[in-house]
């Protein structure tokens, strides 16, 4: 099956969703599927370099600029191109974190418009270039605020058009409420477009069916699956202080500020001998002083020396990240589609402990790999993490059986066998497909 994959870039730092996007492009390659990756807005960034040499669309300043003023709507090719250079748009990004809610939701909506709006031009360009590098039998969206190509590529193109679902309700949700509403409605319209949407969890699922208005059976849900290359080469190290771990974007939504403060109250109580911090993710220009306020927060409280913490780290340091971990916690504050990095802690074999709430309960509870604590509090999430590294034989059993879960079901190979039966099922052309028998195999340790 001939297929194009549009998905945004983020220019200068991991995300999530780019990295399944990626992970998932790949996995179905490796089916034999001829899959084309189209980056959106900024260059991507992905931990194996595998960009391609396909051009950036809808480059992030000339959607900006032909947003704002209609003389960019005009503008010759070549002025377009110079805008588009890989070079200039991975400036931009060191930008992309001051962006206001009021402008982000503005081309949210122009964007949600299509080829009727004011990108339209850029629009154009990626079906041309569909039309004459590519000729898709399915085009695979990101993410739900890109379903605007679908109705020029149904009519244009005559591909099938698949929508992921990722968090999307969490980006709107910042929106002012003009813009808020009216992107929920275009949301609404697109769906009759869209020939099936994938939602990377259950709850993600309902959450944006009764959003969108979404038909029960254009409604697939394929749970996310991570790249195990090195994984399964991890060495734990035994000798270490009790360590605690965290790993995600350091901003204030990731909850980054409650385990920082769960892990001075274990420190002060000394209840945990030796305690040890280590954080690691993602950091851009413009959000550094939150990090620089937990590190002044962690200094104050008498914790200087107990903690580390790295930004923008490579896959390698990763994979070394997680040798030393006794528990690790993402204790994000909203509603988080998934969370890929808590499989990555379980692939370590490092148990996690999540609040209960979002996307985490459906995780934990179909992997076995962790416990679950109060949303938002520190009290609860400090007791929850004090209780494994007291039991370090618990502890090592539920990353155990964490481990076993993700190499089994959660990995980049199992997301892509499932994400095809749902291509089969959109397309339904057995002629032109071929599922694979490892599809109906799931992966063992």
């Amino acid at each position: 099956m001939r297929i194009v994959y549009l998905t945004a870039g983020t220019g200068n730092f991991y995300c999530g969703s780019c990295l399944r996007d990626h992970s998932l492009a790949k996995g179905l390659r490796a089916m034999g599927h001829d899959v084309v990756i189209m980056p959106l807005y900024l260059p991507l960034v992905t931990e194996d370099h595998d960009q391609g040499d396909t051009p950036i669309f809808l480059g992030g300043i000339n959607s900006y600029l032909q947003q704002k003023f209609s003389f960019f709507r005009k503008t010759p090719r070549w002025l377009d191109r110079l805008l588009d250079s890989r070079p200039l748009l991975k400036l931009a990004a060191k930008f992309s974190g001051m962006t206001k809610p009021k402008d982000l939701g503005e081309i949210t909506v122009a964007t949600l418009l299509g080829v009727d709006g004011p990108q339209m031009k850029e629009f154009q360009r990626v079906l041309d270039w569909m039309k004459e590098h590519s000729k898709p039998d399915v085009v695979c969206l990101s993410n739900a605020l890109l379903s605007g190509f679908a109705e020029p590529i149904k009519n244009q193109i005559g591909a099938k058009v698949v929508c992921s679902l990722q968090g999307e309700d969490t980006f709107i949700e910042k929106f002012p409420s003009t813009q808020r509403n009216a992107t929920w409605d275009h949301l609404a319209d697109q769906t009759a477009f869209v020939d099936g949407y994938v939602a990377v969890s259950e709850y993600h699922a309902d959450i944006m069916s009764r959003q969108m208005r979404i038909p029960p059976d254009k409604l697939h849900v394929v749970p996310n699956g991570i790249d195990l290359t090195g994984f399964d080469q991890i060495k734990r190290i035994e000798d270490h202080p009790p360590t605690i771990g965290f790993l995600a974007a350091l901003i204030p939504a990731k909850g980054l500020e409650t385990l920082v403060d769960a892990f001075i109250s274990l420190h002060q109580s000394q209840r945990i001998p030796q305690l040890r911090l280590h954080i690691a993710g993602s950091s851009v220009p413009g959000q550094d002083g939150f990090r620089h306020a937990m590190q002044k927060k962690l200094d104050h409280a008498g914790c200087h020396g107990s903690y580390r913490i790295n930004t923008n780290i490579s896959r390698e340091e990763k994979l070394a990240f997680f040798t030393d971990l006794d528990v690790f916690s993402v204790p994000a504050t909203y509603g988080e589609s998934f969370g890929l990095y808590v499989l990555e802690a379980l692939a370590a074999g490092v148990p996690v402990v999540q609040p209960d709430h979002a996307a985490f309960p459906e995780i934990l509870a179909k992997t076995g790999g962790g416990r679950l604590c109060q949303p938002d509090n520190t009290k609860d999430l400090a007791e929850a993490l004090a209780n494994l590294l007291e039991n370090r034989e618990a502890s090592r059993q539920l990353g155990a059986q964490g481990r076993e879960a993700v190499f089994v079901n959660y990995t980049s190979h199992a997301m892509a066998n499932r994400f095809e039966q749902v291509l089969n099922e959109v397309v339904k052309d057995s002629a032109g497909i071929t599922t694979s028998q490892s599809a109906l195999q799931p992966e063992t340790v």
